[in-house]
């Protein structure tokens, strides 16, 4: 693992340079880079930027098909490469995705070697998952304010996105707490390999503590800082981000945590 030294000089995620590609039909690239500017400003506001894997640079590209995904490819060793799927001049899909997949460029799964894999993926897709609902939120206030597209009243299509993606998480985790419900679900949760869905009541409970205490955010980028990154089993998992954490001096409250609502040790 590299040092403190070399996470205090790495390009900051915040600064490093956006750039389009791919088709954006009846999106008008300017308001695309306005708003996808704008959702970076606001989500990575307000906490530290710690990790020593930042990219220098991130292409946000459109794709008609497939899904939204980080493109790990062998193009640049320094460009982040998100993949959006929007419908035309869809602001609030196109802030949701592309705070999601950010959400994974912040816990470092953006270079060509972060393949997803089990058994933690699914804990990463939470989190990256809260990461991006907490933004919503930021993003429909700061819009509300300070239109990036001079429409403040677009601020409650923002709202109601958010409130679109919350609505499954708060069905799936009614009726039980979240320890009880993931000892139910872990074997299921283990053998989930690849590109897993965010799970409800984990999402939920990460959402809550990133909205109490917004530096708990920082903790994210000390995530993968180890060989194994998702596959190391849950309670190897949270050692190792405990410990990242404590290396590159983010606080640590997100695994800490997460070892209470999830009743592990």
């Amino acid at each position: 693992m590299k040092t403190e030294r070399a996470a205090m000089t790495a390009p900051p995620l915040l600064s490093a340079p956006l750039e389009l590609a791919g088709d954006w039909r009846e999106s008008p690239p300017d308001a695309v880079m306005r708003v996808v500017s704008r959702v970076r400003d606001v989500a990575l506001s307000g906490f530290a930027l710690l990790s020593d894997r930042q990219p220098k640079r991130i292409r946000i590209e459109s794709r008609g098909a497939d899904f939204p995904a980080i493109w790990l490819h062998n193009e640049d060793a320094d460009l982040a490469w998100v993949l959006v799927v929007i419908g035309a001049r869809n602001w609030s899909q196109l802030a949701y995705q592309f705070g999601h997949e950010l959400g994974h460029v912040l816990c470092n799964s953006w270079e060509q070697l972060a393949i997803p894999s089990a058994p933690c993926q699914w804990l990463e897709e939470s989190l990256a998952e809260a990461f991006t609902l907490r933004g919503l939120g930021l993003l429909a206030a700061s819009w509300e304010s300070d239109p990036p597209l001079n429409d403040p009243g677009y601020a409650n299509e923002v709202r109601y996105q958010r409130d679109y993606r919350i609505k499954p998480y708060v069905a799936q985790a009614q009726n039980e707490s979240c320890a009880a419900w993931f000892h139910k679900a872990r074997a299921t949760l283990d053998r989930q390999g690849g590109e897993s869905s965010a799970e409800g009541p984990a999402t939920l409970e990460i959402l809550a503590e990133m909205e109490r205490n917004n530096s708990s955010v920082a903790d994210l980028g000390a995530l993968n800082r180890w060989p194994t990154r998702s596959g190391a089993p849950l309670e190897d998992y949270l050692t190792l981000w405990e410990q990242s954490c404590a290396e590159i001096g983010a606080p640590g409250r997100l695994p800490k945590m997460l070892r209470q609502v999830l009743g592990v040790q």
